[in-house]
């Protein structure tokens, strides 16, 4: 979403091969072969509902920019990082055997999909339950279209997929998996004060349950997080009994709740 149109504050398109030839070890015949995914796309989009006659640098032009390298094209790319200048060093790039992957969330295109694909009859329209996901599936170029990305955009992108919604086990392995897993994160906080933090089986099913509940995807779990854990990390650092933290879900109020193990005293004083 840094791009920009040329000549405006941001980045140039040639700003992502200038990556993908940096990744490369600056490798120009192993860049031509690379791999980019350009994230949330759709932030690129027409808008059409805008009342403002002002012009929208990172829209339209952007996609109109992004057409030559898609297609494949001798790109003069800049070596250094920063806006293209004469004094800047290039190196010449064909872009024909790379792989663009766009992704983006497109928030509102189920509902363009569902207008075009719904039943309507004398002012009644079909009850149509199906998931979101099941919805994304039946996309047409004519979808994208109304959305606001450009027809020659969409025509340099065969292959359109939508993907499934993220279940309870993808969510749960979001939490956990990863090198930098939220739930590792407030570990290593805890046992910066020497307890030892651990979550239930259960409790992490409740996050993403609550997750996908909230419809605020792997982005929502930290939220969560946050709203379960806020008095346990103000409370636990200044007490230097604790050993162990547990959380555990209270099954009669449904709520995310701490089981605190302390040490045991080994200097209890003599009685006389």
């Amino acid at each position: 979403t840094t791009l920009t149109e040329a000549g405006y504050i941001g980045d140039d398109v040639e700003t992502i091969l200038q990556k993908l030839l940096q990744n490369a070890d600056y490798n120009v015949k192993k860049a031509e072969m690379g791999i980019i995914y350009i994230d949330e796309i759709d932030k690129l989009s027409k808008k059409t509902d805008r009342k403002s006659n002002l012009k929208d640098p990172s829209g339209e032009g952007v996609q109109q920019a992004l057409l030559k390298i898609l297609e494949g094209c001798t790109c003069n790319v800049p070596q250094s990082s920063g806006k293209r200048s004469g004094y800047t060093e290039t190196v010449t790039m064909d872009t024909s055997n790379i792989l663009f992957i766009c992704g983006g969330a497109f928030v509102g295109l189920d509902k363009i999909i569902e207008d075009r694909t719904t039943n309507k009859f004398l002012g009644f329209v079909e009850n149509n339950d199906a998931k979101n996901s099941e919805v994304i599936k039946k996309i047409q170029p004519e979808d994208l279209m109304k959305f606001g990305m450009i027809p020659e955009f969409i025509g340099r992108i065969p292959v359109t997929v939508g993907l499934n919604e993220l279940d309870e086990h993808a969510l749960i392995s979001i939490l956990t998996k990863p090198k930098n897993a939220i739930i590792k994160q407030y570990k290593e906080m805890f046992n910066i004060d020497g307890i030892e933090l651990e979550f239930s089986d259960e409790v992490l099913k409740s996050i993403a349950k609550k997750a996908i509940e909230l419809k605020a995807g792997a982005r929502g779990l930290r939220t969560i997080l946050e709203d379960n854990m806020l008095d346990v990390m103000y409370s636990t650092p200044s007490n230097k009994k604790i050993k162990t933290i547990t959380m555990v879900l209270n099954k009669k109020t449904n709520k995310i709740e701490p089981k605190i193990e302390e040490f045991e005293e080994t200097n209890k004083k003599a009685t006389i």
